[in-house]
């Protein structure tokens, strides 16, 4: 498997919706999606192609993904922004281990709503998680 990372394993939508629930101000969610971001191993400059790197971000950031011997989907990715890896991590938590077909017939975006992220977000960053958003379907497309 290409870059291993907690998302969907160890860290659930589960444990996403636990940790954010109680909070109620924009500036505590924020030091969530840091501390998420710290779980996001770093990419290996091999996997940071012209290819994997996504436009449309305010930072830099790649994503790209596998599919496994199961049928399921790896993603993985980085950033170069702190707050852009912490929301690329909640991404990965909704899309990982799941088969094309099934991220194809989600909104990749719903645990957004869930964990009260997505209204808060400047204009850039909401750019910038359409672009993951597209991204991570464009891959899924692809494996399909």
């Amino acid at each position: 498997m290409l870059a291993p990372h907690p998302f969907g394993h160890d860290i659930t939508e589960q444990s996403l919706v636990e940790r954010f629930s109680g909070l109620r101000q924009w500036e505590d969610r924020y030091r969530q999606l840091i501390l998420l971001a710290k779980n996001v191993p770093a990419l290996d400059d091999s996997l940071k192609t012209p290819q994997t790197e996504l436009s449309g971000c305010e930072n830099r950031v790649w994503l790209g993904a596998e599919r496994l011997d199961n049928g399921a989907m790896h993603f993985y990715g980085d950033s170069e922004g702190r707050i852009v890896k912490g929301l690329l991590a909640v991404v990965l938590t909704k899309v990982e281990g799941k088969t094309p077909q099934a991220i194809l017939e989600e909104d990749p975006l719903a645990l957004f709503d869930t964990l009260g992220l997505r209204e808060q977000l400047s204009t850039s960053r909401a750019s910038g998680l359409t672009a993951l958003a597209e991204g991570v379907l464009q891959l899924a497309r692809r494996a399909l």
